[in-house]
């Protein structure tokens, strides 16, 4: 198959006299099987399936205005990885960081808010055909934790945390943390459920011309500067921008739809950066389309080499809140607002936590983010190889026999 030959014609194979003549019922004929062959075979590429056990790197939008691909470079054209996800009883000291050292913290509890992604990327991975059970086959290794929603729930404090996890949430806090983009990925934030549905959303999203404000700001000041700045910009100008001081207990508590009421009646969401660089606001502007301004120097964001985030989104500078800001949302034309918006609504598909058969989702795009990340060859300061290519620790324990936890490269 495919070989070359070098043998040469040695000459007609029907002589002149020989040719039948080429009517026009062989020219109609010839013309009629061209023309079959063609639709046959766009019919066949378009109802082929797709190989076992791949995706595709290009898929259509929720938007119906196009379609998003991963860059064949680096990531290759279909998904092709293997998963290894470690059992809660596999490592030692696992079991308080998923439910707390009590063990009364519930993973459904978990889901919401957010830090759900923890939850939710958890149960996609155990239940995904990427998944595999055998240690020495895997490109990678997922070590299940729901930390930070057991921090917030109280079932750890940071002391008892710090003894077991390696912090690597601060994207803007490298000399303190693990977090580096050479080797992780930016994952999206977790907008509830309630939004991201195709249809019966929570809320819909208003025209511009019945949104109240310009921008709006939902948080709590947390003591940030900036996040303050913008409270008292709202003071100063209250038709402009909202910034209601929030409850989360108590009587006066902001109900979730409540929330995305709110969150839906302005042009522009702004996102200030609060206890890291990243805001769920972000995340959540999507869903009730309109334009996110971030305003976080260090922010990292996911999927950069598909999403071209001046399309879809403003950075406004941290130093630089106050009435300039307003005054420049103020300058920018509602088509410009619509564009950015149409834009988002292609891309928000990405922000989504569905199931794997989804393809588009921010579940997929973890996986083409991580495919990336996979080296044909692991090396570090911890990792040896012998003369039959078994990889060990520097104990000579081969490597399906390593006990975590593992020394870090």
């Amino acid at each position: 198959m495919g070989s070359l030959s070098n043998n040469k014609p040695s000459g007609r194979l029907m002589g002149p006299h020989h040719n039948p003549p080429c009517t026009r019922t062989h020219q109609i004929t010839a013309l009629a099987l061209v023309a079959a062959t063609f639709f046959l075979t766009r019919l066949f590429d378009q109802y082929s399936p797709a190989p076992c056990n791949h995706s595709s790197a290009a898929f259509s939008t929720d938007g119906g205005g196009g379609s998003i691909s991963w860059p064949h470079r680096g990531y290759g054209s279909h998904l092709s990885l293997k998963i290894y996800v470690y059992d809660e009883l596999e490592i030692d000291g696992l079991m308080p960081l998923l439910y707390g050292r009590d063990g009364n913290i519930s993973p459904d509890s978990c889901l919401k808010g957010q830090w759900g992604t923890q939850v939710k990327i958890h149960r996609m991975l155990l239940q995904s055909r990427f998944r595999t059970r055998k240690k020495e086959e895997a490109d990678l290794f997922f070590v299940p934790s729901y930390v930070k929603c057991v921090r917030m729930m109280g079932g750890l404090n940071d002391k008892e945390i710090n003894q077991t996890y390696v912090k690597g949430d601060r994207t803007d806090k490298r000399d303190t943390s693990a977090f580096n983009t050479w080797k992780d990925i930016i994952i999206p934030g977790n907008v509830d459920d309630g939004m991201t549905a195709h249809s019966d959303r929570l809320v819909q999203p208003l025209p511009l011309f019945k949104r109240k404000y310009l921008a709006n700001f939902f948080g709590r000041a947390q003591g940030k500067v900036g996040r303050l700045q913008l409270v008292e910009l709202a003071k100063q100008y209250p038709d402009k921008l909202e910034s209601p001081e929030l409850k989360f207990s108590g009587p006066n508590k902001l109900g979730k739809k409540e929330y995305f009421e709110h969150l839906r009646n302005a042009k522009f969401c702004l996102a200030p950066r609060g206890e890291s660089s990243w805001t769920l606001r972000f995340y959540e502007s999507f869903f009730v389309e309109c334009v996110p301004v971030i305003i976080s120097d260090y922010a990292e964001l996911p999927f950069q080499n598909v999403i071209d985030y001046t399309q879809i989104s403003i950075k406004w500078p941290w130093n630089r809140i106050g009435s300039e800001l307003l005054e420049y949302l103020e300058s920018v034309p509602d088509r410009d607002i619509e564009r950015m918006i149409a834009y988002g609504r292609q891309v928000r598909c990405l922000w989504v936590y569905a199931p794997e058969l989804e393809p588009c989702s921010a579940f997929n795009g973890i996986l083409w983010e991580l495919q990336r990340k996979v080296r044909q060859f692991h090396q570090s300061a911890e990792t040896f190889w012998l003369h039959n290519r078994s990889i060990v620790n520097r104990n000579l324990v081969e490597f399906s026999h390593w006990k975590p936890p593992m020394p870090l490269p």
